[in-house]
């Protein structure tokens, strides 16, 4: 992997071990802007701010730009597992934490995964895995899908010191594809090969952060 001198590192982080197997197996990680790490957390928001609060407090990663990513449940009308989700913000009880760089990640996800819908908007944070009947209420606020990691790494990580944060999520869950159906392991393979195919962008972002600014 090539990286420039000094560059700022790059952490990516996912919950699952399938999430981090898919991000590993993502193609090569050549022109990044500094060395990459793919952390497993684990699942939950205890577990991923320990899990973040812990690498960015080591040498390695001091400065580095922090995306969460890894599958999601959409919440609104008409999505389908596959579709990704490029989080505004992202919101829980604890309050909310605006993402970076979201414009080109949009742009550079379209040109990835060409056929998949990338909608945007805030992504929700939860203590436990969301339920048919609790989608409407999320979705009426305004967010438009959930996770239970995102919003912890995130905010985990602003307050760790001046990181640039974002979270890309792919849709496995949806409110016409819950995970309870027999369709859920078609999507599931359908999510999974999404999330293999976005590592370039999460790189090209990376990189665009260490770019001059006019």
């Amino acid at each position: 992997m090539s990286a420039t001198p000094g560059a700022a590192p790059l952490l990516i982080a996912c919950a699952l071990g399938i999430e981090r197997f898919a991000l590993r197996t993502g193609g090569d990680r050549s022109g990044a802007g500094g060395p990459v790490t793919v952390l497993r957390t684990g699942m939950g928001p205890p577990a991923a701010e320990r899990a973040v609060a812990a690498a960015l407090a080591g040498p390695a990663l001091r400065g580095a730009a922090v995306l969460a990513t890894g599958f999601c449940a959409g919440l609104a009308p008409g999505m389908h597992p596959g579709d990704l989700v490029v989080a505004e913000e992202t919101r829980d009880p604890h309050g909310s934490t605006p993402c970076v760089g979201t414009g080109l990640l949009v742009q550079e996800l379209r040109r990835a995964v060409p056929g998949r819908t990338v909608h945007t908007g805030p992504l929700a944070g939860s203590d436990h895995v969301v339920r048919a009947h609790e989608r409407p209420r999320l979705f009426a606020a305004g967010a438009i899908a959930v996770d239970m990691e995102s919003a912890a790494t995130l905010r985990t990580a602003v307050r760790a010191g001046d990181h640039p944060v974002a979270a890309v999520r792919v849709v496995v869950d949806a409110p016409e594809h819950e995970l309870v159906r027999i369709g859920t392991v078609r999507g599931g393979i359908s999510a999974f090969r999404v999330l293999r195919a976005v590592l370039p962008v999460f790189l090209e972002w990376h990189r665009s952060l260490l770019l001059p600014r006019r």
